[in-house]
């Protein structure tokens, strides 16, 4: 059985998930988890950009 790279517990089926610029394979809790966790830093560094006035992208 395949482990997930997150957790460490042998799961049935992993998911291939971008996370800082890499792919891992993550179950699908874990998976779930970086997504949101991307989402939320994505949100937070517009919101910094927007206080800051800056009008380019990174």
């Amino acid at each position: 059985m395949p482990t997930c790279k997150g957790c460490g517990d042998e799961v049935d089926e992993l998911k291939a998930v971008k996370v800082g610029g890499k792919t891992k394979k993550l179950c699908e809790d874990c998976a779930d988890r970086a997504r949101e966790e991307s989402e939320i830093a994505e949100q937070s560094e517009a919101v910094v950009q927007s206080m800051m006035g800056f009008k380019g992208r990174r």
